[in-house]
């Protein structure tokens, strides 16, 4: 990261855009991991040779999005994945009272495949390129509402394994980023309602050809580099997909 000009290779870009792109490449390097705090405001802006109002707008759209974190008194922090920032940003079902819970997890398979055409494009990789695939159930007070067919490129995730995904502490982006410094900060999700196959009818209880939701997402790392393909099977006979874009979006 340079010390001084920032705006090179920039061109008319605003100056606070500028060092908001600086702070993510550090991210995105490693410079500051889960949980670190930046640093001070004022070294910020002495590093970048700008405002300190500068620095502030570019800290401002990084906690926005939810990359960053404030602590009064404390400081900026890189944001940390736990099982209170999955169940506002990433998971989406509540129940007819609009509570939300967090679901417990099952891992049904693991295994190694080939990139297809559809998911190599989606997660920017060569067709064919080592992928890891696994299937995840979700349940909320032990019915199952939720089959996740999952699938991550082998090149960022070199030594994952089933016992890895088994034994993890938290959520499956908290190991993401607690074992291979890759944070999920937004994702994309289409969805549709379509009739359910006998697999997924089978493993969520439901009949075959009963109406599911199904959610189709690609999630993403810093500048927007995609790392997993996710398309998940909803049954949503007791449960509602609620999106509150003011407070559940991570960006």
């Amino acid at each position: 990261m340079e010390n001084a000009v920032v705006s090179r290779g920039f061109g008319q870009a605003p100056l606070y855009k500028i060092v908001k792109s600086r702070l993510l490449e550090g991210l995105t390097a490693g410079e500051w991991t889960t949980g670190e705090a930046l640093p001070s405001e004022a070294k910020l802006a002495a590093r970048f040779d700008v405002s300190i109002g500068t620095v502030r707008k570019a800290i401002d759209e990084l906690v926005a999005e939810k990359i960053l974190v404030r602590h009064q008194g404390k400081g900026t922090f890189v944001a940390v994945h736990n099982k209170d920032r999955t169940l506002y940003y990433f998971f989406h079902l509540v129940g007819p009272d609009g509570v939300k819970e967090f679901p417990t997890s099952e891992l049904l398979s693991f295994g190694k495949a080939k990139a297809e055409a559809a998911v190599a494009e989606q997660l920017r990789i060569a067709r064919g390129a080592p992928v890891f695939r696994f299937r995840n159930l979700l349940k909320l007070q032990g019915r199952p509402v939720i089959l996740d067919h999952i699938t991550i490129p082998q090149a960022l995730f070199p030594d994952l394994d089933e016992e890895a995904l088994r034994k993890r502490e938290s959520t499956i982006y908290a190991l993401y980023q607690a074992r291979y410094g890759i944070n999920v900060i937004r994702a994309q999700e289409r969805l549709r309602a379509r009739p359910c196959d006998a697999e997924a009818a089978k493993i969520l209880g439901l009949a075959s050809g009963a109406p599911i939701l199904e959610i189709h997402r690609v999630a993403y790392t810093y500048n927007d580099v995609p790392v997993e393909v996710r398309l998940s099977t909803a049954n949503t006979e007791h449960h509602d997909y609620l999106n509150d874009l003011g407070k559940g979006q991570a960006r």
